[in-house]
């Protein structure tokens, strides 16, 4: 198992923003994790990946217990997150941007800046590697955060809404670059609300309403379940993405 979380709770003054959520990533899978806002996901990811301590639970990754470590020691282990946020180095070009990740993995610098360019065609930026970052539309700093964790050459990527504030074309091409790189041999979670990505991508799904998983399977399993859609789609919208999954 690439991933296993058990009993995990967060808890900000009285308020538990995660409520003994357990949820598990086999290696080679697209794993959704969905709810509506407020719901504690990017907490719950937050948590997982370091960035924020936990109050009870475990988090195990590739079989080692890694609860408690801190960020950079579970980013080396092979476990990175992008944020909702993005923050490129806004005086650096793009290729600078992607190689300040790649050096992670590769002291040399002339072997680091190769593999960012590497990295830039696997994301679809090739063609904008001497752009300064500051330039770049919403899309392309959605790419070029892709690309930087990318670079650290990952084996579980934790994907925070990449797809937020994309147009229909742009959705389409990032889901494109999400099957490439598991492909390419990453095993992916991701949080998003772009249900068309959601159906079409992930194999397994969790859902989170107020800090509780309250259902998770196949993705049709969880459209059609009850407890989901009053808690998040509304009838209309499970009616809606079962449709599209079957067309996907």
């Amino acid at each position: 198992m690439m991933l296993k979380v058990e009993g995990l709770t967060k808890i900000f003054g009285g308020l538990k923003a995660v409520d003994n959520a357990s949820l598990e990533v086999a290696e080679g899978r697209i794993v959704a994790l969905i709810g509506p806002n407020g719901a504690g996901k990017t907490t719950l990811f937050s948590c997982i990946a370091g960035f924020q301590p936990i109050n009870t639970g475990k988090v195990t990754f590739q079989g080692k217990d890694i609860t408690g470590w801190p960020v950079h020691d579970i980013a080396r282990s092979g476990m990175v997150r992008t944020f909702q946020i993005t923050q490129p180095f806004a005086k650096l070009t793009v290729h600078e941007n992607i190689a300040v990740g790649a050096y992670q993995k590769y002291h040399d610098p002339s072997e680091a800046w190769e593999h960012a360019r590497r990295i830039a065609d696997q994301v679809g930026m090739g063609a904008q590697l001497e752009q300064p970052a500051a330039d770049l539309t919403v899309a392309g700093r959605k790419r070029l955060e892709l690309a930087r964790t990318l670079a650290t050459s990952p084996k579980l990527l934790l994907l925070d809404e990449v797809m937020a504030g994309l147009n229909p074309s742009e959705i389409i091409e990032i889901i494109e670059i999400i099957r490439r790189i598991r492909a390419s041999g990453v095993t992916v979670l991701l949080i998003e609300h772009v249900m068309q990505a959601v159906m079409s991508l992930s194999e397994h799904i969790y859902v989170l309403s107020y800090g509780k998983i309250i259902a998770h399977g196949a993705p049709q399993e969880v459209v059609n379940n009850p407890a989901v859609i009053e808690a998040y789609l509304g009838r209309g919208a499970a009616e809606q993405m079962v449709q599209e999954g079957s067309h996907a």
